[in-house]
């Protein structure tokens, strides 16, 4: 492999992730960031990335003299071994009014970083964008002598690491052939199934993907309340479709709807890609729509559980939520499914308590606003009429539980991921309110 000299401009999960892992790969690399504060904190040793392997690896990277961390991208573009051979933009995209993806920040990188590439510089955009952001970067630029590539990333929060060293698959998009495979060359000793193709498509993979997921999580929790209504099991029957390959076991789990920073952008991005084409994409607004009725579900199962009915009033109710973060292993708030949960019960009158392993009590943010977020599981349970999980940490399964039953008003959980053993918590002395499950009895 050809060690190549790389700039990568932006320090976020997704750069500081790309930057260590290509260093790691041999790469001489320059991260970017225009926040001088966290590279301050980078170069010191604190990393606030909660990523598996991550600061040991940018550790590496730093020590070996394979990764520097500068703040400013234009400073980062001529190193100590030369010119900047490969440029690639990793700065967030969020959304903006309409639903459409904010590109501010990839435009100010787009200028910051143009007049000072060498010619024959690869710029690559591995944020995501909407489609058709290639020529438009390309127009920014105004320079022939530098090709644009689509290179999308498919890192997961958690497990960034191991997703950037074992992927399923490299997506690149360009017009320049030469171009995409020169970045495709850059993850050659992955040994990962390549696809070259136009940016158009590349840039399309990223929402196709995403909203697929989006699809298989919307169908498996609607086919969890159907479980519900005739009586059959839900893990058993997501065992027994999972099993067939053109399906698979991937994300078909039930729960309290999807969300995080990745997939409401995406399809949301999807849905705005295909208005703009003047086709009228159903089947995921369905998906959509489904996710949004799924946490109103939640909450309809917590009053159901607490008082008797659906409909039962939950003003004043003090309610205990295990689990803040939109998923395990991560401190992001962002687009929690748990947090949506979490408004509309305050919407319905109930007092929330909340726990959650990522999540410092004083924590600043707006999202947790009306919460009442404690340090201990013990402290969650305190006087609640409910205990409801919300976020799939594996340290809830060996909580005490026939201590927590103790602290409660009224032993009950609303387990809304099948985290935990229903049979467990009737043991403690919980009755357990599960998605699509089958309580069973137990003989002794």
């Amino acid at each position: 492999m050809f060690a190549r000299r790389i700039t990568v401009v932006g320090a976020g999960y997704v750069g500081l992730t790309t930057g260590a892992c290509l260093a790691a790969l041999g790469h001489w690399v320059t991260c970017a960031d225009p926040d001088a504060a966290l590279i301050a904190r980078l170069r010191a040793g604190d990393e606030p990335l909660r990523e598996p392997g991550l600061p040991a690896l940018v550790d590496e990277g730093l020590s070996a003299g394979r990764l520097s961390l500068v703040a400013g991208a234009a400073a980062a573009l001529s190193t100590p071994r030369g010119a900047a051979e490969v440029v690639i933009l990793c700065v967030p995209t969020p959304v903006g009014a309409g639903g459409v993806a904010d590109l501010t920040a990839l435009q100010a990188a787009v200028e910051e970083v143009g007049p000072h590439l060498a010619p024959g510089c690869v710029l690559v955009v591995k944020s995501t964008v909407p489609v058709g952001t290639a020529p438009r970067v390309r127009e920014l630029l105004g320079r022939d002598d530098v090709p644009v590539v689509s290179n999308p990333e498919f890192l997961r929060e958690g497990t960034a690491v191991h997703d950037f060293r074992h992927p399923d698959r490299i997506v690149v998009g360009s017009d320049s052939q030469d171009a995409a495979e020169r970045v495709a060359a850059l993850y050659s000793r992955l040994g990962a199934p390549t696809v070259l193709t136009d940016a158009a498509s590349a840039e399309l993979v990223k929402y196709a993907a995403n909203a697929f997921l989006a699809l298989k999580l919307s169908y498996v929790n609607a086919l969890a309340e159907l479980c519900e209504r005739v009586g059959a099991d839900v893990g058993d029957v997501t065992e027994g479709i999972g099993h067939d390959k053109r399906i698979g076991q991937a994300f078909l789990s039930p729960g309290p709807g999807w969300g995080g920073a990745t997939l409401p952008k995406d399809t949301h991005a999807l849905l705005e890609a295909a208005d703009a084409a003047d086709f009228e994409f159903r089947i995921v607004r369905a998906a959509i729509d489904t996710n949004t009725r799924q946490r109103r579900r939640m909450v309809d199962k917590v009053r159901l559980a607490v008082t008797g009915s659906r409909t039962g009033s939950l003003s004043r109710c003090r309610i205990g939520l295990l689990g803040l973060t939109f998923k395990a292993g991560t401190d992001d708030l962002r687009d929690s499914p748990a947090l949506a949960v979490a408004a509309l019960l305050r919407q319905a009158g109930a007092e929330l308590v909340a726990h959650d392993p990522a999540v410092a009590p004083g924590r600043a943010d707006p999202e947790l606003a009306g919460i009442e977020v404690v340090a201990t599981a013990e402290a969650a349970a305190r006087d609640v009429e409910a205990l409801v999980v919300l976020t799939e940490w594996p340290q809830f399964r060996t909580l005490d539980w026939p201590a927590l039953a103790g602290l409660t008003v009224r032993p009950i959980v609303v387990d809304t991921r099948n985290l935990l053993d229903p049979d467990v918590l009737r043991r403690a002395g919980f009755t357990c309110h599960p998605l699509g499950r089958r309580v069973r009895t137990v003989t002794q």
